[in-house]
Protein backbone atom coordinates (compact mmCIF):
# COMPACT_ATOMS: atom_id res chain seq x y z
CA UNK A 1 0.00 0.00 0.00
CA UNK A 2 1.61 3.55 -0.94
CA UNK A 3 2.54 6.35 2.30
CA UNK A 4 0.70 10.33 1.83
CA UNK A 5 3.34 12.68 2.44
CA UNK A 6 1.98 16.40 2.52
CA UNK A 7 5.27 18.55 2.53
CA UNK A 8 4.12 22.22 4.41
CA UNK A 9 6.69 24.62 2.93
CA UNK A 10 6.45 28.80 2.69
CA UNK A 11 8.10 31.68 4.20
CA UNK A 12 8.58 32.15 7.79
CA UNK A 13 5.65 33.51 9.17
CA UNK A 14 3.40 32.22 6.55
CA UNK A 15 0.96 29.66 9.19
CA UNK A 16 2.70 26.32 7.81
CA UNK A 17 2.53 24.87 11.88
CA UNK A 18 -0.97 26.57 12.27
CA UNK A 19 -1.85 24.87 9.17
CA UNK A 20 -0.66 21.26 10.43
CA UNK A 21 -2.79 21.84 13.56
CA UNK A 22 -5.82 22.51 11.97
CA UNK A 23 -5.93 20.31 9.13
CA UNK A 24 -5.34 17.47 12.18
CA UNK A 25 -8.08 18.60 13.59
CA UNK A 26 -10.20 18.61 10.29
CA UNK A 27 -9.19 15.49 9.27
CA UNK A 28 -10.17 13.92 12.95
CA UNK A 29 -13.65 15.14 12.32
CA UNK A 30 -13.64 13.09 8.85
CA UNK A 31 -12.67 10.32 10.81
CA UNK A 32 -8.99 10.53 9.00
CA UNK A 33 -5.99 9.64 10.86
CA UNK A 34 -3.07 12.43 9.96
CA UNK A 35 0.33 12.36 11.46
CA UNK A 36 2.56 15.71 11.87
CA UNK A 37 6.36 15.76 11.95
CA UNK A 38 8.17 18.63 12.91
CA UNK A 39 11.35 19.31 10.21
CA UNK A 40 11.82 22.90 11.75
CA UNK A 41 14.84 22.64 14.17
CA UNK A 42 14.67 25.80 15.71
CA UNK A 43 10.16 25.66 16.37
CA UNK A 44 9.84 26.87 19.84
CA UNK A 45 6.13 26.53 20.05
CA UNK A 46 3.82 24.32 18.13
CA UNK A 47 0.01 23.03 19.72
CA UNK A 48 -0.50 19.99 17.90
CA UNK A 49 1.26 16.26 18.44
CA UNK A 50 3.78 14.80 16.92
CA UNK A 51 5.22 11.37 15.78
CA UNK A 52 8.90 12.41 14.86
CA UNK A 53 10.26 16.05 16.07
CA UNK A 54 13.84 17.03 14.16
CA UNK A 55 15.14 18.24 17.27
CA UNK A 56 15.71 15.07 18.74
CA UNK A 57 17.99 14.81 16.09
CA UNK A 58 19.79 18.09 16.13
CA UNK A 59 18.62 21.88 17.20
CA UNK A 60 19.51 25.41 16.09
CA UNK A 61 20.55 26.43 19.20
CA UNK A 62 23.17 23.56 20.11
CA UNK A 63 24.52 24.71 16.49
CA UNK A 64 25.41 27.77 17.10
CA UNK A 65 26.54 27.21 20.71
CA UNK A 66 29.23 24.93 19.17
CA UNK A 67 32.70 26.85 19.35
CA UNK A 68 33.90 25.39 16.91
CA UNK A 69 31.36 26.16 13.95
CA UNK A 70 30.24 29.50 15.51
CA UNK A 71 27.22 29.82 12.72
CA UNK A 72 24.13 32.83 12.99
CA UNK A 73 20.65 31.40 13.16
CA UNK A 74 20.64 31.06 9.33
CA UNK A 75 23.95 29.58 8.92
CA UNK A 76 23.21 27.17 11.67
CA UNK A 77 19.56 26.03 10.29
CA UNK A 78 21.11 24.90 6.95
CA UNK A 79 23.94 22.82 8.85
CA UNK A 80 21.23 21.17 10.56
CA UNK A 81 18.97 20.60 7.67
CA UNK A 82 22.43 18.99 5.64
CA UNK A 83 22.95 17.11 8.79
CA UNK A 84 19.43 15.68 8.79
CA UNK A 85 19.88 14.72 4.75
CA UNK A 86 23.04 12.84 6.12
CA UNK A 87 21.14 10.76 8.62
CA UNK A 88 17.62 9.55 6.84
CA UNK A 89 17.86 6.33 9.01
CA UNK A 90 16.85 8.45 12.16
CA UNK A 91 13.53 9.33 10.22
CA UNK A 92 13.13 5.92 8.99
CA UNK A 93 13.21 4.79 12.60
CA UNK A 94 11.39 6.66 14.00
CA UNK A 95 8.35 7.07 11.09
CA UNK A 96 8.21 3.08 11.13
CA UNK A 97 5.82 1.54 8.43
CA UNK A 98 2.16 1.31 8.75
CA UNK A 99 -0.65 1.09 6.33
CA UNK A 100 -2.49 3.72 5.39
CA UNK A 101 0.08 6.64 6.44
CA UNK A 102 -0.74 10.09 6.10
CA UNK A 103 1.69 12.29 7.14
CA UNK A 104 2.40 16.07 7.04
CA UNK A 105 5.71 17.42 7.41
CA UNK A 106 5.79 20.99 9.21
CA UNK A 107 9.09 22.07 7.01
CA UNK A 108 11.73 25.02 8.14
CA UNK A 109 10.65 28.55 6.63
CA UNK A 110 14.11 29.52 4.90
CA UNK A 111 13.10 29.81 1.30
CA UNK A 112 16.66 29.27 0.26
CA UNK A 113 16.00 25.28 1.15
CA UNK A 114 13.37 25.10 -1.29
CA UNK A 115 15.32 27.36 -4.56
CA UNK A 116 19.13 26.43 -4.72
CA UNK A 117 20.05 23.81 -1.63
CA UNK A 118 19.58 20.33 -2.44
CA UNK A 119 18.23 19.67 1.01
CA UNK A 120 14.57 19.38 0.14
CA UNK A 121 15.40 17.68 -3.35
CA UNK A 122 16.76 14.97 -1.46
CA UNK A 123 14.40 14.58 1.07
CA UNK A 124 11.55 14.23 -1.33
CA UNK A 125 13.85 11.59 -3.27
CA UNK A 126 13.91 9.77 -0.11
CA UNK A 127 10.63 9.39 0.79
CA UNK A 128 9.05 8.50 -2.50
CA UNK A 129 11.64 5.77 -2.41
CA UNK A 130 10.00 4.37 1.07
CA UNK A 131 6.81 4.39 -1.16
CA UNK A 132 5.16 7.74 -0.51
CA UNK A 133 3.12 9.70 -2.95
CA UNK A 134 4.56 13.45 -1.83
CA UNK A 135 2.76 16.73 -2.79
CA UNK A 136 3.93 19.93 -1.90
CA UNK A 137 2.43 22.25 -0.44
CA UNK A 138 3.48 26.45 -0.40
CA UNK A 139 1.71 28.57 1.96
CA UNK A 140 1.81 32.53 1.46
CA UNK A 141 0.03 34.97 3.62
CA UNK A 142 -2.31 36.55 2.43
CA UNK A 143 -1.68 39.88 4.14
CA UNK A 144 1.17 40.54 2.16
CA UNK A 145 -0.65 39.25 -1.10
CA UNK A 146 -2.89 41.81 -1.46
CA UNK A 147 -0.40 43.99 -3.92
CA UNK A 148 0.69 43.10 -7.45
CA UNK A 149 4.11 43.34 -7.15
CA UNK A 150 3.95 41.27 -3.93
CA UNK A 151 1.79 38.93 -5.12
CA UNK A 152 4.25 38.39 -8.37
CA UNK A 153 6.78 37.60 -5.90
CA UNK A 154 4.79 35.19 -3.87
CA UNK A 155 4.05 33.50 -7.64
CA UNK A 156 7.76 33.37 -8.24
CA UNK A 157 8.80 31.79 -4.84
CA UNK A 158 6.27 29.42 -4.95
CA UNK A 159 6.97 28.67 -8.75
CA UNK A 160 10.84 28.26 -7.35
CA UNK A 161 9.67 25.46 -5.19
CA UNK A 162 7.83 23.75 -7.42
CA UNK A 163 10.68 23.54 -10.03
CA UNK A 164 13.19 22.60 -7.55
CA UNK A 165 11.08 19.80 -5.84
CA UNK A 166 9.70 18.28 -9.13
CA UNK A 167 6.34 17.15 -7.52
CA UNK A 168 2.54 18.26 -7.36
CA UNK A 169 2.51 21.22 -5.54
CA UNK A 170 -0.83 22.78 -4.18
CA UNK A 171 -0.32 26.76 -3.25
CA UNK A 172 -2.64 28.18 -0.89
CA UNK A 173 -2.83 31.63 0.79
CA UNK A 174 -3.33 31.69 4.95
CA UNK A 175 -4.66 33.36 7.35
CA UNK A 176 -7.75 34.43 5.05
CA UNK A 177 -9.56 34.77 8.16
CA UNK A 178 -7.73 37.98 9.51
CA UNK A 179 -7.81 39.60 6.40
CA UNK A 180 -10.84 42.66 6.72
CA UNK A 181 -14.07 42.29 4.58
CA UNK A 182 -12.77 44.73 2.12
CA UNK A 183 -9.11 43.07 1.69
CA UNK A 184 -11.02 39.37 1.15
CA UNK A 185 -12.95 40.93 -1.77
CA UNK A 186 -9.81 42.88 -2.83
CA UNK A 187 -7.57 39.65 -3.02
CA UNK A 188 -10.26 37.26 -5.10
CA UNK A 189 -8.31 38.87 -8.40
CA UNK A 190 -5.71 37.14 -6.78
CA UNK A 191 -7.03 33.52 -6.63
CA UNK A 192 -7.69 33.02 -10.04
CA UNK A 193 -4.99 35.76 -11.43
CA UNK A 194 -4.97 37.61 -14.78
CA UNK A 195 -1.38 38.40 -15.11
CA UNK A 196 -1.80 40.36 -17.65
CA UNK A 197 -3.80 42.86 -15.39
CA UNK A 198 -1.22 41.90 -12.56
CA UNK A 199 1.53 43.20 -15.05
CA UNK A 200 0.06 46.38 -15.91
CA UNK A 201 -0.60 47.18 -12.57
CA UNK A 202 3.05 46.60 -11.22
CA UNK A 203 4.26 48.62 -14.22
CA UNK A 204 2.93 51.12 -12.95
CA UNK A 205 5.19 51.41 -9.55
CA UNK A 206 8.80 50.62 -12.00
CA UNK A 207 10.55 53.24 -13.47
CA UNK A 208 13.10 51.08 -15.28
CA UNK A 209 12.07 50.36 -18.54
CA UNK A 210 14.33 46.71 -18.67
CA UNK A 211 12.79 45.75 -15.68
CA UNK A 212 9.23 46.61 -17.29
CA UNK A 213 9.99 44.11 -20.25
CA UNK A 214 11.16 41.17 -17.31
CA UNK A 215 8.20 41.76 -15.31
CA UNK A 216 5.92 41.57 -18.81
CA UNK A 217 7.65 38.11 -19.45
CA UNK A 218 7.70 36.53 -16.50
CA UNK A 219 3.58 37.61 -16.16
CA UNK A 220 3.04 36.30 -19.13
CA UNK A 221 5.24 33.23 -18.71
CA UNK A 222 2.80 32.11 -16.07
CA UNK A 223 -0.40 33.07 -17.12
CA UNK A 224 0.06 31.23 -20.64
CA UNK A 225 0.83 27.87 -19.16
CA UNK A 226 -1.15 28.49 -16.06
CA UNK A 227 1.74 27.15 -13.70
CA UNK A 228 1.02 29.45 -10.61
CA UNK A 229 -2.89 29.32 -8.73
CA UNK A 230 -3.80 29.72 -5.01
CA UNK A 231 -6.70 28.24 -2.74
CA UNK A 232 -7.97 30.27 0.24
CA UNK A 233 -6.97 28.70 3.57
CA UNK A 234 -9.47 29.88 6.16
CA UNK A 235 -9.04 28.00 9.68
CA UNK A 236 -13.03 29.20 10.38
CA UNK A 237 -14.03 27.75 7.07
CA UNK A 238 -14.85 23.96 7.25
CA UNK A 239 -15.99 23.79 3.44
CA UNK A 240 -12.90 25.74 2.71
CA UNK A 241 -10.56 23.53 4.39
CA UNK A 242 -12.25 20.55 2.60
CA UNK A 243 -11.82 21.95 -0.40
CA UNK A 244 -8.20 22.16 -0.13
CA UNK A 245 -7.47 18.80 0.83
CA UNK A 246 -9.46 17.21 -1.67
CA UNK A 247 -7.16 19.17 -4.16
CA UNK A 248 -4.27 18.26 -2.20
CA UNK A 249 -5.78 14.10 -2.19
CA UNK A 250 -6.18 14.24 -5.61
CA UNK A 251 -2.69 15.00 -6.22
CA UNK A 252 -1.32 12.59 -4.91
CA UNK A 253 -4.33 9.97 -5.73
CA UNK A 254 -5.54 9.63 -1.98
CA UNK A 255 -7.92 6.70 -1.42
CA UNK A 256 -8.16 5.22 -4.87
CA UNK A 257 -5.96 2.14 -3.55
CA UNK A 258 -8.90 2.06 -0.47
CA UNK A 259 -10.71 -1.53 -0.52
CA UNK A 260 -14.00 -1.64 -0.82
CA UNK A 261 -15.80 -1.80 2.83
CA UNK A 262 -18.71 -5.32 1.92
CA UNK A 263 -21.83 -5.04 4.85
CA UNK A 264 -20.73 -6.84 7.93
CA UNK A 265 -24.40 -7.57 9.19
CA UNK A 266 -25.61 -10.45 7.51
CA UNK A 267 -29.13 -9.75 8.57
CA UNK A 268 -29.00 -6.68 6.76
CA UNK A 269 -28.25 -8.00 3.46
CA UNK A 270 -30.59 -11.04 3.92
CA UNK A 271 -33.64 -8.58 5.11
CA UNK A 272 -32.67 -7.01 1.64
CA UNK A 273 -32.52 -10.12 -0.35
CA UNK A 274 -36.09 -11.18 1.16
CA UNK A 275 -37.23 -7.64 -0.20
CA UNK A 276 -36.27 -8.10 -3.54
CA UNK A 277 -37.78 -11.58 -3.78
CA UNK A 278 -41.11 -10.04 -2.06
CA UNK A 279 -40.99 -7.53 -5.10
CA UNK A 280 -40.56 -9.88 -7.73
CA UNK A 281 -43.58 -11.97 -6.37
CA UNK A 282 -45.78 -8.48 -6.23
CA UNK A 283 -44.93 -8.11 -9.79
CA UNK A 284 -45.43 -11.41 -10.74
CA UNK A 285 -49.24 -11.31 -9.41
Amino acid sequence: MPRYAQLVMGPAGSGKSTYCSTMVQHCETLGRSVQVVNLDPAAEHFDYPVMADIRELIQVDDVMEDDSLRFGPNGGLVFCMEYFANNFVWLEETLGHTEDDYILFDCPGQIELYTHLPVMRQLVEHLQQSEFRVCGVFLVDSQFMVESFKFISGVMAALSAMVSLEVPQVNIMTKMDLLSAKAKKEIEKYLDPDMYSMMEDSSDTLRSAKFKKLTQAICGLIDDYSMVRFLPFDRTDEEGMNIVLQNIDFSIQYGEDLEFKEPKDDEDEDESNLNYDELFQDKGS
